[in-house]
């Protein structure tokens, strides 16, 4: 067989991605893994932009931070134009590294507030050799100006702006190495409700200017549904729901994404849904079988012996879904 084309390779693969940490034991207790993200696959297309919803704690940032291999799986692998990242040598990594990057949530705690922010946005410029200092510091100012900004704002410091306009700050600064990939991790939600349309308008704008493929980690479905191409449901550390935007909240499949849309306001869709009852579960000791079934409403005996795998929609092929009733919950 012959190789695939260049335009064929997704410009980022992972397969079967799984991070463990160890927790904390008592005094005679073993410590036990605790599983964030349990074997997660992700394809990402040159321009495209994925969403990653959930509730807290199901592994969405985990996940956003192993894609940019600034944490390394536990298990599996993360491939970038077809290179491994962890087989790479630290010149080959960093060479890549310029071309990934990543919005925090917190605005002004991902800025260094004793530094002018112009001197932020260069830092990678610098440390990548792709400008002088007087080179880097013209691009600063451009930069500044394409995320709203002026360029005589340069010299300020953090503590000098608003929320929002912190934030425009951060994404100036991901932007300067003209990287590839960004990872947007709650980028709005720290915001006030005014200032993040705002934000989520000029990432829109930026990603169909730039061509920038994003994953947007958001728990704002509203959000998702807008700037999004496709959307990936999370909840415990797995993925259990897959698909286009359009038709995942047109008609959402997984007991778990359809309780989440009832639960959004004027997310509606044809399906009645009665909130979930309980609470998640502890990471440290999720259920056994299927990781939803406590809170299920479809959940039968039979759940309860293994978790079924993400595999297409018997009814749906755009989309893949992790339940093993799946061929008989129909929105």
């Amino acid at each position: 067989m012959s190789a695939p084309l260049a335009s064929d390779v997704p410009l980022l693969r992972a397969e079967g991605l799984t991070r463990s940490f160890t927790g904390r034991g008592g005094l005679f207790r073993r410590s036990r893994p605790v599983v964030a993200v349990r074997g997660v696959n992700v394809t990402l297309q040159r321009g495209e932009a994925l969403g990653v919803v959930g509730e807290s704690g199901c592994g969405k940032s985990t996940l956003g931070r192993l894609l940019l291999h600034l944490m390394p799986p536990t298990e599996g692998r993360v491939l970038f134009e077809g290179e491994d990242l962890a087989t790479l040598s630290g010149a080959a990594r960093r060479g890549l590294r310029r071309r990934m990057q990543m919005v925090f949530q917190d605005p002004y705690g991902s800025l260094d507030p004793r530094r002018s922010i112009g001197a932020q946005i260069a830092d990678g410029l610098l440390i990548h050799g792709l400008a002088d200092a007087a080179g880097a510091e013209r691009q600063a100012a451009a930069l500044l100006r394409q995320v709203g900004l002026e360029a005589s704002h340069a010299t300020r410091l953090p503590h000098e702006f608003s929320g929002g306009q912190r934030q425009r700050i951060a994404i100036a600064r991901a932007l300067a190495t003209k990287p590839d990939f960004i990872v947007a991790d709650e980028p709005v939600s720290a915001l006030d409700v005014s200032i993040q349309a705002q934000i989520v308008n000029l990432l829109a704008d930026l990603r169909q200017e730039l061509g920038l493929a994003l994953l947007f980690i958001s728990h704002d479905l509203h959000v998702v549904r807008h700037l999004c191409d496709r959307v990936m449901v999370m909840y415990l550390g797995r993925v259990v729901e897959e698909g286009p935007a359009s038709a995942i909240f047109h008609s959402p499949s997984h007991p778990y994404t359809r309780a989440l849309l009832a639960a959004t306001p004027s997310m509606h869709h044809r399906a009645k849904v009665a909130p979930l009852p309980g609470e998640v579960p502890s990471v440290a000791n999720p259920p056994s079988g299927c990781v939803f079934r406590t809170r299920c409403p479809a959940a039968r005996p039979a759940c309860a012996e293994a978790m079924p795998p993400l595999e297409t929609h018997p009814n749906r092929p755009e989309r893949q879904i992790a339940c093993w009733r799946a061929a008989e919950i129909e929105p």
